[in-house]
């Protein structure tokens, strides 16, 4: 690891200090010119004893803003020290997890990966207008049906059509013959320039999509894509679990990551992380931000530098090796309740290396699955899959409880 470390609580509260230190402080600076201060003390005091141990809340009531990409050009120098935390963070990310070349990656904390994948789809569409001059009727975003539903919205907000490749039900892996004939109709009919969404863990079911069975399809056909990975659930938890992964930038075809910290990382929501290659971010520069310092690369502007303070601290409490024993645990609790489904026959869908079981909904009663939250895959009368996620607050007490239930249904 080169940037990832375990740090003490000391140290992490010293760091924080130091960056917002480095902020403007709108409590005791002269800041005539800026649409924001910090929160307002009628309602959120700074005089209460707590916040000095919670690095958190002091930056939550400091109120920073991280607009801009910080790893492209300058940014607002009024927020340095918490630009400069989301850059450690970034660091983290791309280099020791994706392994990308440290300094050949841009991206931000996004407001969340729905946002993150728009805009990787909106950075790879203006790259191929701006680099071939292609018309919207040429661009086309090629994923699965299992893909999520930011990737239908991208669609419609770029007016350019989504192409969706079918699954086999059981195994949720892409029917490659449905691809190649999808691809080949889609060239017929005019398409040149592909933007591929491969998930590294779908929503409902965890499924991992593999990369290469969309590039040997769209090299087969001499077509241009760029490859965009979907790793909004599965970031944080199949790089570790498969160490033997190439699904990062070691693959020269991947091009960009979506990492969500607010579901795995146990972030506060509205936390997504965006990662691209040099090269591609400066697509979507928005010349008219010219009174933003070093403009604006992102689709959502202004954002709260709280979030990636939040991250940088989970990241840095927990360390590399910490992160590994976390996961390691749910992984061991999935595994628990899949031997568990096995032993009562009962049929699943489980990616190895991640923490998700997708039920098919003809062994769970709805009211079983309404007492435990199992969340449906379609919330009417033809739903087919229930989902349990195996998330830190999910132990095996309650496992052994679902399962006895469960046992009951059957066996009556």
């Amino acid at each position: 690891m080169k940037y990832w470390e375990r740090l003490t609580q000391e140290e992490r509260k010293k760091r924080i200090e130091i960056a917002l230190h480095e902020n403007v402080n709108f409590s005791k600076d002269i800041s005539l010119g800026y649409p924001a201060s910090k929160l307002d003390s009628k309602v959120f005091s700074e005089d209460v004893p707590f916040l000095k141990d919670a690095p958190i809340l002091q930056t939550y009531v400091a109120n920073p803003n991280n607009i801009g990409c910080h790893t492209y050009g300058t940014s607002e120098k009024s927020f340095r020290g918490t630009h400069q935390i989301e850059l450690e963070v970034l660091n983290v990310l791309a280099v020791d997890v994706f392994k990308a070349e440290p300094d050949l990656f841009d991206g931000y904390i996004s407001p969340g990966g729905t946002e993150a994948n728009i805009q990787a789809i909106w950075m790879f569409r203006n790259y191929f207008i701006n680099n071939f001059d292609a018309l919207l009727c040429e661009i086309a975003i090629l994923a699965s049906v299992d893909t999520h539903y930011s990737i239908p919205k991208a669609a419609n907000l770029l007016q350019i059509d989504w192409l969706k490749v079918p699954v086999d039900f059981n195994t949720r892996t892409i029917d490659k013959i449905a691809l190649d004939s999808i691809v080949e109709t889609a060239k017929l009919s005019g398409k040149k320039y592909f933007i591929v969404i491969s998930n590294l863990g779908t929503t409902m079911f965890g499924s991992v999509d593999n990369p290469e069975d969309f590039i040997k399809v769209l090299e087969k056909h001499q077509l241009i894509y760029k490859l965009h990975i979907d790793g909004a659930y599965g970031g944080f938890v199949y790089p570790f679990n498969n160490a033997e992964s190439t699904i990062n930038f070691t693959n020269p075809k991947i091009s960009s990551v979506t990492i969500d910290a607010h579901k795995m990382l146990q972030a506060p929501y509205g936390t997504g992380v965006f990662i691209c290659r040099k090269g591609y971010i400066e697509n979507v520069l928005t010349p008219e931000a010219a009174y933003v310092e070093g403009m604006d690369l992102t689709l959502c502007g202004s954002r709260s530098g709280t979030n990636a303070v939040s991250v940088w601290m989970i990241l840095f409490t927990y360390g590399p090796n910490g992160w590994f024993e976390k996961v390691s645990i749910l992984q061991m609790r999935t595994s628990f309740l899949c031997k568990e489904l096995d032993k009562l026959n009962i049929e699943y869908f489980r990616e190895p290396f991640m923490n998700i079981v997708t039920i098919k909904s003809r062994y769970v009663p709805e009211a079983l699955a309404e007492k435990y939250n199992l969340v449906p895959q379609q919330h009417d009368k033809e739903n087919q899959w229930y989902k349990i996620v195996l998330m830190d607050h999910v132990e095996v007490e309650h496992l052994t409880t679902f399962i006895k239930e469960l046992k009951k249904q059957i066996y009556v």
